[in-house]
């Protein structure tokens, strides 16, 4: 790595809108992706896991793959092939990537790596947190080496896209999102309601993967059927909920609102468990734990998109 370069290390569950985020950060010459953690999530292990390497291959990207957890640390959970498709990237049949993960376990890596680039190093997490909470009851002092942490989760005032009061990264693993949210001291966080708020034309998406890229191509094969459900269920705009997350991490200057709250998991509960808790009148005395994006620049957003599916 340059020293110039910023290391950027990603926890990720593959995913079409994960692999959206990973274009973009593989797109931007001031960073140098370190390593991909992966977590089940969107869909099963062996699948994410196949889907990072898939995505480097494509891209040209040498970037260390490292197998995570399979499950929650607790209680099992249910995936979201039916938005990405079985496999996690449309079923679109790809021949798997040339090359194997790490042997080295995600949990492991995530900690190796914040010595490695202990002070400097961007931590952007866009799955279920099993990995990170790991990493961290292995080693409470992880977010000592941490510049950055992004996180895609939460639904902060409680319209959840998985339960009615839960978003899918936090509920998948709430337990973990507990341990993770307690443990960092600032976590800047791309919660599910300003994905709403940041959705982009289906018809500037369709313009945006006719570019002619290898990366276009691909792109525009797995989200397929992502695009076709959001299109029957959600209107006229697309939600890319990681992309947005990569977004604020990669180029925060884009930011026009954030709000310093803090912010809990519910772990039990009948209808409530992995909702995310913002105390927004600051009534219990805990301190402020999370930056939550409110706007973000939208014509930067989507020419990050843009730029990443035409790069060459």
């Amino acid at each position: 790595m340059t020293a110039d370069r910023i290391p950027l290390l990603i926890d990720t569950d593959p995913g079409v809108d994960d692999a959206l985020a990973l274009l973009m950060a593989f797109n931007d010459p001031r960073f140098d992706v370190v390593g991909l953690t992966i977590a089940a999530g969107n869909v099963g292990l062996g699948h994410t896991v196949a889907n990072a390497l898939k995505l480097c291959e494509v891209c040209g990207v040498d970037a260390p793959v490292f197998a995570g957890a399979d499950a929650p640390l607790v209680f099992p959970a249910r995936d979201a092939a039916y938005v990405h498709g079985r496999d996690g990237f449309g079923d679109t049949g790809y021949a798997r990537a040339g090359r194997e993960a790490e042997a080295e376990h995600a949990a492991l890596a995530i900690l190796r790596l914040s010595h490695e680039h202990a002070g400097k190093l961007l931590l952007v997490a866009l799955g279920p947190l099993t990995n990170l909470a790991l990493a961290l009851k292995l080693d409470p002092t992880l977010p000592s080496r941490v510049a950055r942490c992004v996180v895609m989760g939460a639904a902060v005032t409680a319209h959840g896209n998985i339960t009615p009061a839960a978003e899918f990264n936090i509920a998948f693993d709430p337990e973990a999102a507990h341990i993770v949210f307690s443990a960092f001291p600032k976590v800047e966080l791309a919660d599910w309601e300003a994905v709403l708020a940041h959705g982009f034309r289906h018809a500037d998406a369709e313009r945006w993967l006719a570019a002619d890229s290898p990366r276009a191509r691909f792109y525009a094969g797995i989200s397929a059927h992502t695009r076709a459900w959001a299109k029957a269920g959600r209107g006229e705009r697309w939600h890319a909920a990681d992309a947005l997350a990569m977004a604020l991490a990669l180029q925060p200057e884009g930011v026009l609102e954030s709000q310093e709250r803090p912010l809990a998991v519910e772990t039990a509960g009948q209808h409530a468990r992995g909702a995310t808790i913002v105390d927004w009148n600051r009534q219990t005395g805990a301190p402020d734990n999370v930056a939550i994006l409110m706007r973000y620049d939208q014509a930067r957003f989507e020419a990050m998109i843009e730029a990443a599916l035409a790069a060459g």
